[in-house]
């Protein structure tokens, strides 16, 4: 998390979940249970593989993603939510709820469902 101290609540919440992908990572992986690093890549077209590694690095230091790695040729990394993270599901699942209301609201077509 940016080491900027946060003013309130809202502001904690927003720094740790906040950013492009996070909230899509967290979201992808409540679905999924878990996923390897190339699933996510997969799944993420939009995102470079430095990106992807950056804001996976900044979850598991956030502790909202478990990152496991077996020890095994190829290298096997596995990503799956802790359970502060799984807390945070029915709010995501909330606002994108409220965001396909306002998509439609204002006749904007998703590129991708979530």
């Amino acid at each position: 998390m940016n080491s900027e101290k946060p003013i309130c609540s809202v502001d904690y919440a927003f720094k740790r979940i906040g950013g492009k992908y996070k909230g899509r990572i967290l979201w992808y992986l409540h679905n999924q249970s878990v996923m390897r690093y190339g699933e996510l890549r997969k799944a993420f077209t939009d995102i470079t593989p430095k990106m992807l590694t950056q804001t996976l690095r900044e979850l598991e230091d956030d502790k909202l993603v478990n990152r496991k790695v077996y020890l095994e040729v190829p290298p096997k990394v596995e990503y799956s939510l802790t359970p502060v993270a799984q807390e945070l599901i029915p709010f995501i699942n909330h606002l994108r709820e409220w965001a396909d209301k306002q998509m439609l609201d204002n006749n904007i077509n998703p590129k991708l469902s979530c």
